[in-house]
């Protein structure tokens, strides 16, 4: 009998969900969405495989509820739709799976207490996504849980791409560079295998674009540097996140002008990147669309870094054969794809902007020397996959028992 695998992807105010049935030898794709608003104005929106909205629910600005609260009514929504299928099994979205996590694990008492040791490399991540294996051990502990990582697909960099500058203690100890976005790399990785095998191969870029953004540089489809390191605040501006910082600046931060570590923190994370550039907000779509002067500042900004980093990845790579697009800036503001291109073009990168506008999957031209794609990405398809494959694992460990 086929079975269902529920991926979620926790964050600090949504939850994205995806629901698949899961047979012996293919998944399907039941329904997927989103609880944006949590803890100001909770609103689900559903979606089935081909996009379109099949539900809506809104619980009001009154109702600050926590992840746990909202994930009862939408685990109840979910069983509604499987009708005679089982639901086995809940596949987690976890940033951080620092040195000991590498591979997807069955999430038991001894694995979320080793987690939540890691909550300080990523504070403003981790806890969310904990919260959400501890409500659904609340709601429905006869379900296997299953913890996917975003650091294990960079887990082989070489020992050069990990190392920061610190003494030996620290990297003893833990510090060293991890890298983010895995999840998604691991998909594009597929995706771009299945139908430019030898591209794949070679020296590629991926440019995770959203409100949190990276790249990764790949060859034989495995991550040999990415630009976020020791926590997802490094790299690229971001949204809020102000990217590469030098760490000077900090140090400014706290003692001249005497912030709390706190309020550094929020200051970091939350208050500046493209936000904070601009003045107006950390959405590229309201800040294409503005005249304001620190509106088209933050774009030139956040423009010139991708450049920048993928210079330098090309550079680590000797040479760039392709360049993928993806998330949500990366697969929508053809304008971002362009300038980036642009400004690249001494790569031998030449992008045909009526494919580019169009956003079709390959947007260079047939003289370009890199071939530039767009590719939708999907986390929660490699988060069902890996939730999938554990649950064959423990299938076959109770078998042989």
């Amino acid at each position: 009998m086929n079975q269902a695998i529920l991926a979620l992807n926790a964050g600090s105010s949504s939850i994205k969900f995806a629901l698949y049935e899961h047979g012996l030898t293919a998944q399907r794709l039941i329904s997927r969405g989103v609880i944006e608003g949590i803890g100001e104005d909770p609103h689900l929106t559903a979606q089935a495989p081909d996009g379109t909205v099949v539900d809506r629910e809104a619980w009001g600005a009154s109702a600050v509820a926590s992840h746990e609260e909202l994930l009862q009514p939408l685990l109840a929504w979910l069983t509604s739709r499987l009708g005679h299928t089982e639901l086995a099994a809940v596949g987690h979205r976890v940033v951080h799976g620092g040195l000991s996590f590498r591979q997807p694990v069955r999430i038991d008492a001894h694995t979320l207490s080793a987690l939540e040791q890691l909550i300080p490399l990523a504070p403003l991540h981790q806890p969310h996504h904990l919260a959400a294996v501890k409500a659904i051990k609340h709601l429905r502990p006869e379900l296997e849980q299953v913890a996917c990582f975003d650091t294990a697909f960079h887990g082989d960099m070489p020992a050069v791409a990990t190392s920061l500058g610190l003494p030996h203690a620290y990297a003893s100890a833990g510090m060293r560079r991890y890298g983010f976005h895995g999840l998604s790399y691991e998909y594009l990785a597929g995706q771009l295998r299945d139908f430019a095998p030898v591209l794949a191969d070679g020296r590629v870029i991926l440019a995770h674009l959203g409100n949190g953004a990276s790249l990764c540089a790949m060859r034989h489809g495995r991550s040999v540097d990415t630009t976020m390191g020791f926590s997802a605040l490094d790299g690229l501006l971001m949204g809020t996140r102000c990217g590469s910082l030098d760490p000077g600046a900090i140090l400014h931060l706290l003692q001249a002008r005497g912030l709390t570590v706190s309020a550094v923190e929020r200051l970091l994370y939350q208050e500046s990147g493209l936000l904070g550039v601009s003045g107006i907000s950390a959405d590229v779509r309201t800040l294409l669309a503005s005249s304001d002067r620190h509106a088209r500042d933050a774009i030139d900004l956040f423009t010139y870094r991708i450049v920048k980093e993928i210079g330098g990845l090309a550079s680590a790579l000797h040479g760039l054969d392709a360049l993928v697009f993806s998330a949500g800036i990366g697969e929508h503001a053809a304008s971002i794809r362009s300038a980036v291109c642009e400004a690249l073009s001494w790569l031998g990168i030449e992008c045909d902007e009526l494919a580019n506008q169009q956003h079709q999957t390959l947007i260079s031209t047939i003289h370009s020397a890199v071939r530039v794609f767009v590719i939708r990405t999907d986390e929660e398809a490699v988060i069902a996959r890996h939730t999938a494959e554990v649950l064959q694992d423990l299938a076959r460990q109770d078998a042989s028992a």
